[in-house]
């Protein structure tokens, strides 16, 4: 049954991309003559009945920004069944009859519950920075947060040459490391550390040691967030190596700046497709990548399986290290 009014918001971290998604699915609606409105605050914002109807000048001027215009929050509320109740009687009102989720697997499996619980139509963007979403090879923001790691890494090589020292760069990725494995292999670090993948710290030690005694001015590790601690790695490794070590700890810069060109195609793409699915009647659905292609994933596949690491990359980062 084609529906009459939809909505759409952003959930759980921000990514760059969010925008662009947000504003494919506001102007595909209106596009196809149905009515959209726009959740502010994510799941918080549902409850709270913080949701506005959107027209074309709503998302004018966005697709460059970073960020969400609609905003995004954590609700515990939400993780109770009276809470999702309250959220979706407040879109019935409104004669919602569909939502589109960007977020992550949190903010995705809140809508496969409300998708069991109450029948409402979901359909879902995978927008989040560490590319960790099942059965998508892209995600919303990753782009854009891999290229705000690698500038960085180019910028603190530098003063790593100029004094010999090792620098440990810190990124997010408490369970994935996507981030840190590809920009590791982008910005020509020696060594990268995901929570995927065991290391010895001894043998890791002793090599920058011995590469630094042949004449060796500096060395960069890439270390996601999951994989250890890296202020204290960094006392670690300068005891053990008597080499000047430096921590760098990037945190939320990572999820700021204008999106890139992919992330602005691919988030608008993807925007499109769900805006259209949700409007044609489709349900329990995401939408991603494969090798370059959109594609549709069942969306209780996508929150109840892991993406795991692709082991290329982790033999490429060895080797090229």
């Amino acid at each position: 049954m084609i529906k009459k009014a939809i909505a759409v918001m952003t959930s759980g971290g921000d990514a760059p991309g969010m925008n662009a998604a947000a504003r494919a699915v506001v102007r595909t609606a209106l596009h196809e003559g149905v009515d959209v409105y726009g959740i502010h605050n994510g799941y918080k914002g549902m409850i709270a009945d913080d949701i506005q109807q959107l027209n074309s000048r709503s998302v004018s001027d966005l697709i460059q920004r970073g960020g969400t215009f609609l905003g995004t929050a954590r609700s515990k509320e939400f993780k109770t069944p009276e809470g999702r109740r309250k959220g979706f009687e407040n879109l019935q009102k409104r004669g919602i009859e569909g939502l589109v989720i960007i977020g992550g697997d949190g903010s995705l499996t809140g809508g496969s519950l409300m998708s069991k619980e109450f029948g409402i139509p979901i359909v879902g963007l995978p927008g989040t920075i560490d590319n960790d979403v099942w059965g998508t090879d892209y995600t919303i923001g990753a782009d854009t947060a891999a290229n705000t790691i690698v500038e960085a890494i180019n910028k603190l090589r530098d003063t790593a040459s100029a004094h010999r020292r090792i620098m440990i760069v810190e990124v997010m990725g408490h369970k994935s490391g996507w981030l840190a494995m590809t920009t590791g292999i982008a910005g020509g670090a020696e060594y990268v550390l995901v929570p995927e993948v065991k290391f010895d710290l001894d043998d890791m030690c002793h090599e920058l040691k011995e590469a630094y005694e042949r004449g060796k001015r500096y060395s960069i590790l890439v270390v996601a967030e999951g994989a250890c601690d890296a202020i204290g790695l960094g006392a670690v490794v300068e005891e053990k190596t008597g080499i000047d070590t430096r921590v760098s700890v990037l945190g939320h810069i990572q999820r700021g700046g204008s999106p890139t060109v992919e992330d602005r195609m691919k988030a608008s793409m993807l925007g499109e497709k769900a805006a259209l699915a949700i409007i044609s009647g489709a349900t329990n659905v995401v939408f991603g990548f494969d090798a370059g292609k959109v594609v549709s994933i069942n969306l209780f596949d996508a929150v109840n399986n892991q993406k795991t690491l692709d082991p290329e990359l982790v033999r490429l980062a060895r080797v090229l290290a």
